[in-house]
């Protein structure tokens, strides 16, 4: 989970340099959303680093909630049956908390 983590936090900080470069290259435009077709572009990819920037945070604390559960013991206990996930789908999602049979319902 570490390498996993290191990966993440790199990627936040990729995501947030393209952000302060989208807003640098605008910052002396005039652009406006609805009648610049520049703008509209603009928008949608603040939007779309906005968004990748999201999905990056819930990931990195689904980590530091794997990483919890690991070190209280609760690792690898499906949440909805109390069952045993398997080891091979921790090592495909080790963030996951439910094992196979209940992520299926």
């Amino acid at each position: 989970m570490d390498a996993e983590r290191a990966a993440t936090v790199a990627r936040l900080a990729a995501l947030h340099a393209e952000v302060e470069g989208i807003v640098e290259s605008s910052r002396d435009a005039n652009l406006d959303d609805e009648c610049d077709p520049e703008g509209a572009t603009v928008a949608f990819e603040r939007q779309r680093v906005a968004a990748l920037e999201a999905e990056a945070r819930a990931h990195l604390a689904a980590i530091d909630a794997a990483e919890a559960r690991l070190a209280g013991g609760a690792y690898g206990v499906c949440d909805d049956c109390g069952g045993p996930i398997g080891a091979e789908r921790l090592e495909a999602l080790p963030t996951t908390t439910r094992c196979v049979a209940c992520a299926a319902r």
